[in-house]
């Protein structure tokens, strides 16, 4: 009797990929938004993870917290107030995004911190020519500085998320595993193809990030089925599953892949990095 067909959440996390080579130089970096228009899907955590996993790979790292909420910065440790953020460069108050650049204690990965001043931009932005591409504009004088330069983005699909996409080469989305977060992805690739046609053609969806996976439950996996059968290979194989560790990371201002380097969300960062690579996303 022939053996019955493996579900999606069985095949799930069996692939293996092998540990990249450290870069012998540096740049142009390709820059990656971190988007999801749903709060609490793991956005900012997995920015954050896979920033540093990247880093312990020998990439140069440069995370942009584009949310008003700065929790990027936060995770990373990084200060908000009294200090150059994002906010001051999408004004033009700052002209050089360098004086605005935190290196983090995580070698290799830098930020620029943002804080709740942001959520005025859209409002300062409004009657701005070509207002879609000021992050754009920006991110081009550090572009050969990095390898990697991921953009947080707020949980929206206002004017910050459509500078992020123009500014972008391609589009990662964090998804847990559950059917309210599955209904909103139609409205955001729909939103990419958008800025595709008419502002960013190099623009690509990179993949779905399955995150706070957890396969006890037939929910979880009836989502990650279907999700399978939809996107196909646009879903990484390599999954994020719930830890209570992550927010302890979170409080110490650290990526749980410095934090708690053993602990499997650590391992799935580092394993989701490796995928990156390999596919080609990330050189």
């Amino acid at each position: 009797m022939a053996e019955p067909k493996k579900s999606a959440a069985a095949r799930c996390g069996t692939k293996t990929f092998a540990a990249p080579a450290k870069p012998t130089t540096h740049g142009p970096a390709r820059i990656i938004s971190m988007c999801n228009q749903k709060g609490g899907v793991g956005k900012t955590t997995t920015s954050i993870n896979l920033g540093a996993a990247l880093a312990s790979y020998g990439r140069r790292v440069l995370a942009v917290d584009f949310d008003p909420q700065g929790g990027l910065s936060a995770g990373l440790g990084v200060k908000t107030y009294d200090v150059p953020t994002i906010y001051e460069l999408m004004i033009g108050a700052i002209k050089d995004p360098r004086e605005a650049i935190v290196c983090t204690s995580t070698p290799g990965l830098d930020v620029i911190p943002a804080n709740i001043d942001l959520s005025a931009a859209e409002i300062h932005l409004i009657n701005e020519v070509a207002r879609e591409q000021i992050l754009a504009g920006i991110l081009r004088k550090v572009v050969n500085e990095y390898d990697v330069i991921i953009v947080d983005c707020q949980p929206s699909l206002g004017l910050l998320a459509v500078n992020a996409l123009t500014a972008s080469h391609g589009v990662l989305i964090p998804l847990p595993c559950e059917f309210l977060p599955l209904r909103g992805v139609a409205l955001l690739i729909e939103t990419i193809e958008k800025i595709k046609d008419r502002i960013n053609p190099q623009l690509t969806l990179d993949g779905l990030i399955i995150t706070m996976y957890d396969s006890r439950t037939l929910h979880t996996r009836e989502v990650l089925e279907r999700l399978k059968e939809n996107f196909g290979d646009k879903v990484f194989d390599s999954v994020i599953a719930r830890t209570v560790r992550i927010p302890d990371a979170s409080v110490a201002g650290k990526p749980i892949v410095v934090y708690a380097p053993t602990n499997a969300a650590a391992e799935a960062h580092m394993r989701l990095a490796r995928e990156l690579v390999a596919r080609g996303i990330v050189a």
